[in-house]
């Protein structure tokens, strides 16, 4: 956060200068948009209407970057990355503002930011508000140039298009083609609606969707999923009617639909290896009637509190939390157990959920493929000594590449001949058989449901 300081050079909009402070705490890849979001805005007291402008400038940034930085680049003297990363953000803000936010004006938007950049003069060591003063009223006055050529350079012209890491429109282009890598950028680039998952230890979805109508709130029932909720517009979700007393989980409508894939009964013994946040582990349970147990197991301290957390809140007793990395040798409580079920949520690139993060397109990378392959081989490795004979595995990944997919599952089952797959065709709701593979796995991508982009595939331990 900018320190405090005095007026005239404190920022008139809060909004603004926590959207700022959130973007650059982002910019290295290793917190979260909406963590980072939440923290600040309440740390800084931010009413409703601050609070949903700030969300606005820092998730609307970060999705249209690239384009951003392409408008900006021609009215800069300097190349953008030699700025100091307070006047980058700074420029990047106004610059959303005048491009993309049609109720902001003009001036509002370049003023604000001229306030902005000047709060920091201290920390800079030099006053730039002159030079964006200058940037973003060069960027009114000049015409929007032309787009790149998409026959000469499609993967550019995707990249500024649909704002989406240049090397990941060459990839897509390679393998899908330039119209279906053209759709994928334009899905990673949109809005995704809020979307709930009911809790049916609690409630029905009947139940849940009088509720909010009661309240004011429009809301429908998933195209798909038997238990979800999308909601007609954006809301503060710790605020809706229902949470407090554990009536939902947010997650989208593609996750909801592979703990069913694995089919959990009632008082079975079930093992989530990579569990945090929590939300398929309290799906499981809710299929088991809150009967049996499910272990759940995370490498991360502070993300099994929110397993726990989460635990709480939906009313569920049968889930207990381990710190234990599953790629790794298991910890001595699970040593000679063995597990009826067995789900396996892999650490993966997350290219299938990029729109509702948008600030992690930017760190990603070609190489972290083959990582992730290498990760979770080692984890399915490592979970098939406690599953019984006769016991059902579900893999799935949060991505749209082969890597962490397919290849994944066809490697798994060539190292390990006493395993078969099974197709998911009768766990699916009917509605989503076109979703099915060649191979018998769900594959979210590309869908007409607009849903997140998710892969599972089941699996059978026969010896």
């Amino acid at each position: 956060m900018p320190p405090e300081r005095t007026s005239p050079d404190t920022p008139k909009s809060p909004a603004r200068a926590i959207a700022l402070a959130v973007l650059l705490a982002c910019r290295s890849g290793d917190k979260a948009l909406d963590d980072e979001l939440e923290k600040r805005a309440a740390d800084g007291r931010l009413d409703a209407r601050d609070r949903s402008l700030a969300m606005e400038l820092a998730y609307g940034t970060l999705r249209r970057l690239e384009t951003i930085d392409w408008r900006l680049e021609p009215v800069l003297k300097r190349p953008l990355p030699r700025l100091p990363a307070v006047v980058q953000m700074v420029l990047r803000l106004g610059a959303y503002q005048l491009l993309c936010l049609d109720r902001i004006p003009p001036s509002a938007a370049v003023n604000e930011s001229v306030r902005l950049v000047k709060s920091y003069a201290g920390q800079l060591h030099r006053d730039w508000s002159g030079f964006v003063n200058a940037v973003l009223r060069n960027v009114i006055r000049a015409p929007e140039p032309a787009l790149p050529d998409p026959n000469v350079d499609p993967a550019r012209f995707l990249s500024v298009r649909h704002s989406v890491p240049l090397w990941l429109c060459q990839r897509w282009i390679d393998r899908l083609g330039p119209d279906q890598a053209e759709a994928a950028c334009r899905t990673t680039g949109s809005v995704p609606a809020v979307t709930l998952r009911v809790n049916r230890l609690r409630v029905t979805r009947e139940q849940l969707l009088d509720r909010l109508k009661q309240e004011g709130i429009a809301a429908r029932p998933t195209a798909v999923s038997p238990v979800g909720v999308v909601l007609e517009q954006g809301e503060a979700v710790r605020s809706l009617p229902g949470f407090q007393d554990g009536d939902f989980y947010v997650e989208d409508e593609a996750a909801q639909l592979i703990p069913p894939l694995l089919d959990p009964q009632p008082d079975e013994q079930v093992l989530d290896a990579c569990a945090a946040p929590g939300g398929k582990t309290t799906h499981l349970a809710a299929l088991m009637h809150n009967r049996g147990e499910i272990l759940a197991l995370d490498r991360s301290a502070d993300r099994l509190k929110l397993v726990d957390e989460n635990r709480r809140r939906l009313g569920i007793a049968i889930i207990r939390t381990i710190r234990a990395d599953a790629a790794m040798s298991f910890p001595s409580a699970l040593q000679g157990r063995l597990f009826d079920r067995i789900l396996v949520d892999a650490p993966c690139s997350g290219l299938g959920v990029l729109r509702r993060h948008p600030e992690a397109k930017w760190t990603k990378h070609e190489a972290m493929f083959a990582r992730h392959h290498r990760l979770q081989t080692q984890i399915l490795d490592a979970v098939t000594s406690v599953l019984r004979p006769g016991g059902v595995l579900v893999y799935s990944t949060c991505s749209t590449e082969r890597e962490e997919t397919e290849d994944v599952v066809a490697q798994f089952c060539r190292e390990h001949p006493g395993w078969v797959r099974e197709s998911v065709e009768p766990w699916l709701p009917s509605a989503a058989l076109t979703l099915m593979t060649a191979q018998g796995a769900l594959s979210t991508m590309g869908n007409r449901f607009g849903m997140d982009g998710f892969y599972a595939a089941r699996l059978r331990k026969v010896s």
